[in-house]
């Protein structure tokens, strides 16, 4: 069973007339690159937020956020006048720098950042239980959503594994042919070059045609191979967490169909090689989302 990376799960609970709401959002990544919007009055708790993520996600681009909506009217959104001070200020000093000025300071103030202020700015410990449990319930919907994801990429990876053994089979099934043809042709020409004067050594021809064959054989390409498809499968029905895995049987996969094409000397054998190359980078690409 594989698991994607790109993930989604959200989640709210309403909480003593605060209604808190959770969104997580996963994408690809080599390593776990966490973005967190939590409320300032719980960035104390942001470490431990962060680990709860890492437990459940384990890696790729995360974007995390927690909001709290009071419902309550007679606590409403008030301006924050220290920094509505601190942005005028910035603003004329801009307006001196570059000589041009605006009779609408208003208007820009209250559409900067953080200008009104929603939320609370105590931390509540029984409502963080309460945030505590709604983190969960997110994040294992975005686990969920992973898992449907990841049968879709299961079901797509099997199929161009597929495809790839089947071009194997055919490439196997021209070989031996492909060196008859080859023996035929070199043994021809040396007949032709026979002279009555024969100067050729036969004994050392026949050893030398059968190194040169020797290296048109690819049986051995053909079992590691195999055995490749065989793990990358055998590694995608076992446990999670195995994407990086899949990438080096990838890798693998990669050098072995490259000998047989450097190999084969023949048109249908390379229309095959050419195919399981295709195959194979897209295999490449689906497996840079496997967890």
């Amino acid at each position: 069973m594989i698991l994607s990376m790109t993930g989604f799960g959200k989640a709210s609970k309403e909480f003593n007339g605060t209604k808190i709401s959770v969104e997580v959002k996963t994408l690809n990544s080599k390593m776990n690159d966490t973005k967190m919007r939590v409320p300032g009055s719980y960035r104390e708790k942001e470490l431990e937020i962060r680990n709860k993520i890492a437990a459940k996600l384990e890696r790729g681009k995360i974007d995390f956020a927690l909001s709290l909506e009071s419902s309550e009217k007679q606590n409403p959104a008030k301006i924050n006048t220290e920094l509505v001070v601190e942005y005028h200020q910035q603003l004329q000093a801009i307006e001196g720098e570059i000589g041009k000025s605006s009779d609408d300071y208003l208007g820009m103030l209250m559409r900067l950042p953080n200008i009104m202020e929603t939320e609370k700015n105590e931390f509540d410990e029984n409502e963080y239980k309460a945030i505590s449990e709604v983190i969960d319930v997110a994040l294992d919907a975005c686990v969920e959503f992973r898992k449907d994801e990841g049968a879709q990429l299961e079901k797509d990876l099997t199929k161009r594994i597929d495809i790839i053994g089947d071009r194997l089979k055919k490439v196997m099934e021209i070989a031996p042919t492909r060196i008859d043809n080859k023996k035929e042709k070199l043994l021809a020409k040396f007949e032709d070059m026979k002279t009555d004067n024969d100067v050729f050594d036969s004994n050392r021809f026949e050893q030398e045609l059968i190194y040169y064959l020797e290296k048109l054989d690819i049986t051995e390409e053909q079992v590691r191979l195999d055995a490749h498809l065989e793990y990358f499968t055998n590694t995608m029905n076992g446990k999670t967490g195995q994407g990086k895995k899949l990438g080096f049987i990838g890798q693998e996969m990669g050098r072995e169909i490259n000998t047989i094409g450097s190999k084969a000397n023949h048109a249908e054998m390379q229309r095959c090689v050419v195919e399981m190359k295709d195959e194979l980078e897209k295999i490449k690409e689906q497996v840079l989302n496997v967890l």
